[in-house]
């Protein structure tokens, strides 16, 4: 027997420490735009999806959802969960008995550093699948934003499914959820540069828009402590 499937699902590794474990439940109970988990995540503010099962071998992702306390409950999301024009929009009601994954995606980590070192420093330090902030340069370009919001982290991370940012700050480092809009770990980070690429590292000197590059002023420390 074949299986058709409308999303392919990641087998996601947990995380240890600085990294939130990735965690696989289900749903227990459904009230309005509330949910309970049967496992609830190990830190309030982690998103994750929720993927029901059609049988068959038929399964899909139905919704986004972000753990708001720790007994469990959690809210959902919008459903814009598959981000293809050519695809339909799933309306499945969330229902007890679906499953869920949380921290979904949270391998793939796009970085925002001051500088190159920094950037080297925790690519090489942590076996994730990294994304390069050239890719959200040229994003931002393309879109007109001349630095990096909540709002385009979270549009940028649907498009090219990116689970976390790594934000380093001053003397610290977070993670944050783009999907929630919520940091979901933090530790000190020492031997940081005292001034950084505005807006972030990137290897690009200018972009054709004109937005980055030597001309552009900004302190990339204020800049960042605003997401």
């Amino acid at each position: 027997m074949y299986k058709i499937a409308l999303f392919i699902l990641f087998s996601l590794p947990l995380f240890a420490g600085f990294f939130p474990q990735t965690v696989h439940t289900s749903v227990k109970s459904v009230k309005g735009n509330t949910i309970t988990l049967n496992s609830r995540f190990p830190v309030n503010g982690m998103s994750g999806v929720i993927v029901h099962n059609y049988g068959s071998g038929l399964t899909a992702i139905t919704s986004r959802m972000t753990q708001v306390s720790s007994g469990g409950d959690a809210s959902l999301l919008s459903a814009d969960v598959i981000d293809h024009d050519s695809l339909p929009t799933i309306k499945t009601a969330v229902r007890a008995g679906d499953k869920v994954i949380g921290g979904y995606l949270y391998n793939n980590i796009l970085v925002l550093a001051p500088d190159a070192d920094t950037y080297a420093r925790i690519t090489s330090a942590n076996n994730k699948k990294w994304i390069h902030p050239d890719l959200f340069a040229l994003y931002l370009s393309v879109q007109g934003d001349d630095r990096p919001t909540r709002e385009n982290l979270a549009n940028f991370s649907k498009k090219f499914q990116i689970g976390l940012v790594y934000i380093v700050r001053r003397n610290a480092a977070v993670l944050f959820d783009p999907i929630s809009g919520k940091i979901v770990g933090q530790k000190n980070m020492s031997g940081l540069p005292k001034e950084g690429a505005y807006p972030f590292f990137m290897r690009f000197e200018q972009l054709d828009s004109g937005w980055f590059g030597s001309d552009v002023k900004g302190n990339y420390y204020s800049m960042v402590e605003s997401i």
